[in-house]
């Protein structure tokens, strides 16, 4: 593979150490969920990080505006993170404990906050997709300028749902943008062995969308095109947006990634956008040893978010019922409740 060429920073307008500041965060986290998972102190048997697809989280995050709500897939830590998540508290949430985002009952796959525009992270393949769609109609009839944001993945594009919530928005001109984080591999399918036409964008235009595909490299490109988008959408206008990267590692923590060879992956981590954009500002008048002091700083932060996780309370056993009944419904009565209380009557 040909070496990669790094040009520097010429757009004043872009804040670039920003972005950089969030893909390594976003970076360094997932290194830390890893961390947490090989340790046994996650919650569940299963986590999927997004490490090699940050160009897409913190390009298209960087401008989304206070308001505008948003979905993801069960690879969302880094989306979240870059719409200001705090990662003591996802951390927490991933640990299964009480001070986590869902307290502890969402872990990994399923956090939420109402509070940042996350509707809802969800492990069904395209699951999240239509609620964006009732986002949007809502902000429509309102007027409030927000739009809202579907995250999915590559895999999601075979599913049905995806296409009835593209012809819907553009049928109602509603403010929803949908991004598709083509990371190559759905599961261990590779994307060219799942669909004919890889440029994504083509299908939504189809719809009537406004469509565009951008290589995640450089976080710049992706800034560039969500803003565009992001604009058209606040208009009725809803977009696509298809960002190309490569998933470091297996689908989930687990998965050794059989399926793709030592030389693909050795090829596809060279293609590494926060490598590139580190190297973009090293060359430029940040250099190397301000970015030095920033990783550290970066990691230092994350390491304490593992230690809060650690240290945090399991939730009480009796909290299951919390958020699944209204609060003028009285909560459930347990089996060994029941039993101690028939017994008693004995």
């Amino acid at each position: 593979m040909a070496e990669l060429t790094i040009p520097p920073n010429t757009n004043a307008n872009l804040d670039l150490e920003a972005l950089y500041r969030m893909m390594r965060r976003i970076r360094s986290f997932e290194e830390r969920v890893g961390e947490l998972f090989v340790r046994g102190q996650s919650a569940g048997s299963m986590l999927h990080l997004s490490i090699g697809e940050e160009s897409a989280a913190a390009g298209v995050g960087s401008v989304m505006e206070d308001g505008d709500s948003f979905t993801t897939h069960h690879r969302g830590h880094g989306i979240f993170l870059a719409r200001g998540a705090n990662p003591d508290r996802m951390m927490a949430e991933i640990a299964g404990k009480q001070s986590g985002y869902c307290s502890g009952k969402g872990g990994s796959m399923h956090i939420a906050d109402m509070s940042l525009g996350h509707l809802g992270a969800n492990a069904i393949v395209g699951g999240g997709i239509p609620a964006v769609v009732g986002a949007g109609l809502a902000s429509k009839l309102k007027k409030s300028g927000s739009v809202s944001v579907a995250f999915f993945g590559d895999g999601a594009m075979q599913q049905g749902i995806l296409y009835e919530s593209m012809n819907m928005a553009a049928l109602w001109d509603l403010p929803v943008l949908f991004v598709c984080i083509n990371n190559q591999y759905g599961m261990g399918t590779r994307i060219d062995r799942a669909t004919k036409t890889t440029d994504l964008h083509v299908r939504a235009e189809a719809f009537g969308l406004q469509g565009r595909s951008v290589d995640g490299l450089d976080v710049t490109d992706v800034h560039s095109a969500a803003a565009d988008l992001m604009d058209d959408a606040r208009a009725g206008k809803p977009g696509f947006l298809a960002v190309s990267c490569y998933r470091f590692y297996g689908h989930a923590r687990k998965d050794k990634s059989p399926y793709r060879t030592d030389e693909e992956e050795e090829a596809g981590r060279k293609r590494d956008s926060v490598a590139y954009t580190r190297e973009q500002l090293a060359n430029s008048t940040v250099g190397a040893d301000a970015l030095d002091i920033l990783d550290r700083s970066i990691d230092e932060e994350m390491d304490a978010s593992i230690d809060f996780a650690i240290n945090s309370g399991a939730p009480e056993l009796t909290s299951m019922f919390n958020d699944v009944y209204g609060p003028s419904e009285p909560p459930p009565e347990s089996v060994r409740t029941r039993i101690e209380r028939v017994l008693a009557r004995s």
